[in-house]
């Protein structure tokens, strides 16, 4: 039996609001969870990306940029269940792009036909290390998103999805959202990057970066962005126009969920 999208996308979008979960609202991290489970991409060697589903098995699922993702991938096994012949990999990458669409941001292309792998050999699951690292700077940013075929602009679009969500110190270490809105998609984050001033939080957890409220944070790959030359130009560009930021974050977005993908070939 066919997948009914139409039934899944409502389906996802009645499960966003949870208010067991930070800030009444599971969107942002459906949107990480389709973000890592596709960032694993090397177009090298044309390995990792969402196709298989392979968070599910070691050595991913133990990635320390994972931490917490096994919640996430546990709200939507239910709408696995009911429908059963929707792949996980489909399953993650959709609850991504409706998660932002639902918070008021762009609609991201989106296609289907990822298949999942149940058991798959080691080789065929991405090595730990490939996310990005929120601790490092420009040159780890761009060899990480190089890897994967993605540009500066892409970069910086793809950086934005920083608008949603917060860390938190049992998963990644950090604590705090990035914006006072972390369940509304906007270029909120990018509008705070240029005018807030930031500086160094002082406390006993890692290096982040704190407003004068002391309320917002920054990580050091955000603080990147404008302390490099050829990324600043670019979060300026967006904290003034959030509807070109919505159309290359969308096409940024769509892009990274395809890597990797192997669709069968279609029957003629």
């Amino acid at each position: 039996m066919a997948v009914n999208w139409f039934a899944l996308e409502n389906d996802i979008k009645a499960i966003l609001k949870n208010p067991q979960w930070d800030d009444g609202h599971i969107g942002p991290v459906l949107v990480r969870l389709a973000w890592h489970a596709s960032g694993t991409y090397s177009k090298k060697d044309n390995t990792g990306g969402s196709d298989g589903a392979t968070m599910r098995f070691n050595p991913e699922s133990s990635d320390g940029a994972n931490a917490g993702l096994e919640k996430a991938r546990a709200m939507l096994e239910p709408l696995k269940q009911k429908h059963p012949n929707v792949s996980r990999a489909d399953l993650w990458t959709l609850a991504g792009v409706v998660a932002i669409e639902a918070m008021q941001g762009p609609r991201t292309p989106w296609y289907p036909g990822r298949t999942d792998k149940e058991k798959p050999k080691t080789a065929e699951i991405p090595p730990n290390g490939r996310l990005p690292d929120a601790s490092q700077g420009s040159s780890h940013i761009r060899d990480v998103f190089y890897r994967m075929g993605f540009n500066d602009r892409d970069i910086v679009a793809l950086s934005g999805a920083h608008t949603l969500g917060r860390c938190h110190t049992d998963r990644s270490g950090y604590t705090g959202p990035w914006t006072n809105t972390p369940t509304r998609f906007s270029n909120q984050y990018f509008k705070l990057l240029v005018n807030e001033t930031w500086t160094k939080k002082e406390w006993n957890g890692p290096l982040q970066y704190e407003d004068s409220s002391k309320e917002l944070m920054m990580l050091p790959t955000d603080m990147a962005l404008i302390w490099d030359a050829k990324f600043k130009p670019i979060v300026e560009e967006y904290a003034a126009d959030k509807e070109l930021f919505f159309k290359d974050f969308a096409a940024a977005f769509g892009k990274l969920l395809e890597l990797g993908v192997k669709r069968p070939a279609a029957k003629l």
